[in-house]
């Protein structure tokens, strides 16, 4: 079997328990893993294409009570951003875009994971939530990283684990379609990637739903433990991917 379709394969089963077990990541997980052998702009389309069918399942299989009036202005936000991310992402260097994205994931993840009490932030409102929902609205549009803003704003407010989960899963799910059609309508997806596609979607679909079902049995500490674990992790991997290739 073609080596590339093996890595796209196994980056998406990855990339699915993880998103399954968290409600995000899955971009960050595959992106690190399809770095070394998929192109930027089609690993792109496949992460957005893999993360939305990952949150049209985890919505399907384990509903989250929604509270609309906490969820709206992400929502509201992150439909700003998309079609910046999306403008911006035939013009952006995707590699040095994750070194960056890698570096203030490693600097600030870790420090919050150790830290013996998070901070807690109770200003801003829903004008701050907003904004986080532009920014993740704009991650999303390039490249399919719609919820690491938004996780780590959430974990910042204090939000219980079913509130955030369904805060995330919801806003990415949103988000995800979005950016999705308008990869579609604007040519970004293409005839040529729908074989990796197939290969996508059966890769995932297990994985995504053992994620699902682990999380149920995990504790609120867990929780944000996992959260904040998996977005360490992703950013050493994203400048694994990353900076040999740059500085190459």
């Amino acid at each position: 079997m073609d080596a590339q379709l093996l890595i796209v394969g196994f980056g998406a089963a990855l990339a699915g328990f993880v998103q399954g077990l968290s409600g995000f990541a899955f971009g960050m997980v595959a992106m690190s893993v399809w770095a070394w052998a998929v192109e930027p702009r089609l690993a792109a389309a496949l992460a957005v294409f893999g993360a939305l069918s990952g949150q049209i399942l985890a919505a399907l299989s384990m509903r989250r009570r929604l509270d609309w009036a906490l969820l709206l202005p992400f929502v509201g936000g992150g439909l700003a951003g998309v079609p910046i991310g999306v403008a911006l992402l035939p013009h952006l260097d995707l590699l040095s875009f994750k070194a960056v994205l890698g570096s203030l994931l490693l600097v600030f993840c870790p420090a919050m994971l150790l830290a013996p009490r998070l901070p807690r932030i109770k200003v801003g409102g829903r004008a701050a939530d907003a904004a986080i929902g532009v920014v993740g609205g704009v991650m999303g549009g390039i490249g399919g990283f719609t919820g690491v803003a938004p996780s780590l704003w959430c974990t910042l407010r204090g939000f219980d684990k079913d509130a955030q989960r369904a805060v995330i899963q919801n806003f990415n799910l949103g988000m995800l379609a979005v950016t999705f059609a308008t990869y579609l309508a604007t040519g970004v997806v293409t005839r040529a990637m729908l074989p990796l596609f197939a290969v996508v979607l059966p890769a995932m679909l297990v994985p995504t739903l053992v994620g699902t079902r682990v999380y149920v049995g995990i504790s609120e500490a867990t929780f944000r433990r996992l959260v904040l674990g998996l977005l360490t992790l992703s950013g050493v991997a994203m400048l694994a991917a990353s900076l040999p290739r740059l500085l190459g």
